[in-house]
């Protein structure tokens, strides 16, 4: 059986083919197209692997990926000392310049889990959630939350009800991206942002209220765990500043996983 370890993600084949392979489930050849695989299992589709011995098992996964499937994981770690994914959730490649695409990933609401609404182009709607995870996909068009009545405890820590980051990682606190924006050279900007280990992109945000996509390629905004009353917090850079804020849950902006 083929074994390639790609960072914390291993895929088990009985090929080399890095799309699809041929896997070994209790004894019987089965075929998948879920292609990378982590170390507790997890992968993108509709299917999740793990080793068992010998063994291949295929179980359920609940995530929903979009086009580019599921994000591969590779660790890199800071001037802080904190180990992080080095992507976006999302995206396809760590990022080359501030403003290319492929480094954008995708763009969620506050305390959502990834069920679709997260993928650029998801479809929209302005009927509210009465519970934690939607009966669908949909980006939930809200002037301030996707969510009502609110609930803070979605992303908080490994264990948050909606965390959609791989098992082990999670959202930063307000105070860790904070303390990663301290330690760019320069601190002030997206130039640091971009020059720092993280390679931060501008990936642009989907506004509250109608869903629209808004200048990518000119603003970067990354949600922490923490919430501010109604609101949440979030890193914003651009050309000329960079700081920590806090807004509406109903806005989608781009995520970068903490390994616990």
């Amino acid at each position: 059986m083929q074994l390639i370890k790609f960072g914390a993600y291993r895929q088990f084949c009985a090929s080399k083919s890095p799309t699809s392979c041929s896997c070994k489930t209790n004894g019987a050849i089965s075929t998948t197209d879920a292609n990378f695989v982590d170390k507790n299992g997890r992968v993108g589709g509709s299917s999740a692997i793990t080793a068992d011995g010998k063994e291949v098992v295929i179980s359920a996964s609940t995530d929903v990926f979009c086009a580019s499937g599921a994000t591969i994981i590779v660790d890199v770690t800071t001037a802080t000392g904190r180990t992080w994914m080095d992507r976006n959730l999302g995206a396809t490649q760590v990022a080359t310049s501030s403003t290319g695409a492929n480094a954008y990933g995708d763009l969620y609401q506050w305390g959502r889990r990834s069920d679709g609404h997260q993928c650029r182009n998801s479809a929209t709607t302005t009927a509210l959630s009465a519970v934690d995870q939607p009966v669908n996909g949909n980006f939930i068009d809200s002037p301030y939350n996707w969510r009502s009545p609110q609930n803070d405890n979605l992303w908080q820590g490994v264990n948050g009800i909606n965390n959609p980051c791989p098992t082990g990682y999670r959202l930063p606190t307000v105070t860790e991206l904070n303390e990663e924006r301290l330690s760019w050279s320069p601190n002030i900007n997206a130039t640091g942002a971009f020059n720092s280990v993280l390679k931060l992109p501008m990936a642009g945000y989907r506004q509250s209220g109608n869903g629209l996509l808004t200048i990518a390629g000119s603003l970067g905004i990354y949600w922490s765990s923490t919430v501010s009353g109604t609101n949440a917090r979030y890193l914003l850079f651009a050309s000329s500043e960079a700081g920590m804020h806090a807004f509406y849950r109903a806005f989608g902006f781009s995520v970068r996983c903490l390994k616990d």
